[in-house]
């Protein structure tokens, strides 16, 4: 895809995390990412779709940009959040076009997960 196309777009995420490691291990359970290292302190990711990196952080920023991830089945999903340590922080609730909750994985950063299904 050319550059012009990638204009006015989410390009890149990155998170900041108090360790890397830990990181990817609970973003590759619960959500398949692949990842190439860059030293200790910085990894990116994929997820087949879009790219971002998670970097060493000594404090971790709370009101972030809400991050929303899609999945087939919600509850697997919550399930495996909760199994690697991650924690719910608002109930799956209807919206138009789906249903959705909001996580905080292991390092405090909120995102949300929703599906049409």
């Amino acid at each position: 895809m050319p550059q012009t196309d990638h204009d006015r777009r989410i390009d890149y995420i990155e998170y900041s995390v108090p360790d890397v490691a830990a990181a990817k291990l609970f973003y590759t359970n619960v959500f398949g990412w692949s990842f190439t290292d860059y030293g200790p302190n910085y990894t990116s990711f994929s997820d087949g779709r879009l790219a971002g990196g998670f970097s060493t952080a000594s404090e971790i920023n709370a009101g972030g940009p809400l991050i929303v991830m899609y999945a087939l089945d919600l509850i697997e999903i919550e399930d495996l959040i909760v199994n690697h340590g991650g924690s719910i922080v608002k109930s799956t609730f209807e919206f138009p076009g789906g249903k959705r909750f909001h996580f905080k994985d292991p390092f405090g950063n909120e995102l949300a997960v929703w599906s049409d299904k």
